[in-house]
């Protein structure tokens, strides 16, 4: 059955400073190159094998992906799309999340980084982030599925969310708990209709 492994990139240097990152396209911090190269370890060590990788437009995103093939010692075509772009955080991009929690309250904070259709001001929800993900995922990514390709996306927590969320069936009140960690491979074994079949989370070494 087809594989379909889901990464998000390694730490960026906005993360490392507790900042908004949405649509500002920033680099990995040493952190983050070294989440990448570990997240294509553990790749490598399970033994699985792509057939297609997919990214975004921005080059944390795009770097991670480099840096996991290389590790795998492959080289894959690869799509690179804004539709898998982070959610798009308006005015508070740039801007450090303790700050703003201390500004505008813990919850709004909280509310605007995870809730499903609360999104911040100027900005996208992860309901809007959704609505462009989820089509550009059913038409190309599960077209690969459907063929029974093995496929690798890097992408970001947003839009990683929003196909976790229809991949295992969330709610909008449970994806409220989901946070996807820097660097570390979702993989889901898929019929070729796309149903979820199984579920790993790939143990990281140290």
């Amino acid at each position: 059955m087809p594989i379909l492994a889901l990464v998000r990139h390694g730490e960026s240097i906005w993360n490392a400073q507790n900042r908004f990152t949405g649509w500002i396209d920033v680099p990995l911090s040493e952190k983050g190159r070294e989440e990448a190269r570990r997240a294509g370890r553990a790749v490598k060590k399970a033994g699985l094998r792509f057939d297609v990788a997919y990214t975004s437009a921005l080059r944390r995103a795009q770097h991670t992906l480099d840096l996991m093939l290389e590790e795998m010692g492959v080289d894959l075509p690869v799509i690179r799309d804004q539709a898998l772009n982070e959610r798009m955080y308006g005015d508070l991009q740039g801007l450090n999340k303790d700050d703003m929690r201390a500004k505008y309250g813990e919850h709004i904070v909280q509310l605007w980084r995870r809730s499903y259709d609360i999104p911040p001001p100027n900005g996208e929800s992860l309901k809007d982030t959704a609505s462009r993900t989820l089509p550009f995922y059913e038409r190309a990514i599960l077209g690969d599925i459907r063929q029974g390709l093995n496929v690798l996306v890097v992408a970001h927590g947003n839009s990683n969310r929003s196909i976790v969320m229809a991949l295992d069936r969330l709610s909008p009140e449970q994806v409220l708990q989901l946070n996807l960690e820097t660097g570390v491979p979702y993989v889901y074994e898929l019929s070729e209709s796309g149903e979820v079949v199984g579920k790993q989370i790939l143990a990281m070494d140290e």
